[in-house]
């Protein structure tokens, strides 16, 4: 947990930003993207193996699979890790999470995948509340 006050100001509630991604895993995640169809998924599975906490791998493997089960299963560990990460970053439970950030971008496709991929399987409050969540990170949406 973070050491670092929270502060209120009258401009609402406090934002939490995300470190940036390492370039050298940015680079993995890109060369896994650009690999052929048939073997995208893999290769996004071999980046998050090498490097679990990179939300921004989650993400794209929800992407990359099947949608249902196997996307909601990907999208839910990365949701998961993103809440270890944002309370690792000060954030106590409320407050932006903003896609204005890159960094939090992993995080926030995450949550969003989540919430389509709760629905494909039948979990509405599930998506429901995902789906609130992600209005309540971020009013404005992707912009």
């Amino acid at each position: 947990m973070s050491d670092q006050p929270i502060s209120m100001s009258r401009s609402g509630p406090p934002e939490t930003v995300l470190p940036p991604v390492d370039v050298a895993i940015t680079h993995k995640l890109k060369q896994a993207l650009a690999a052929t169809p048939h073997e995208r998924r893999d290769a996004i599975a071999a980046v998050v193996a090498q490097h679990p906490t990179c939300l921004h791998a989650w993400a794209a493997l929800g992407r990359a699979s099947t949608p249902g089960i196997d996307a909601y299963m990907a999208f839910r560990v990365g949701y998961h890790r993103g809440l270890d990460q944002l309370r690792g970053s000060g954030w106590r439970g409320s407050g932006f999470v903003r896609w204005q950030h890159e960094s939090n971008h992993g995080f926030l496709e995450c949550l969003e995948g989540l919430a389509v991929n709760a629905r494909i399987i039948g979990e509405e409050s599930e998506a429901v509340r995902c789906q609130q969540f992600l209005i309540q990170c971020d009013p404005r949406g992707r912009g």
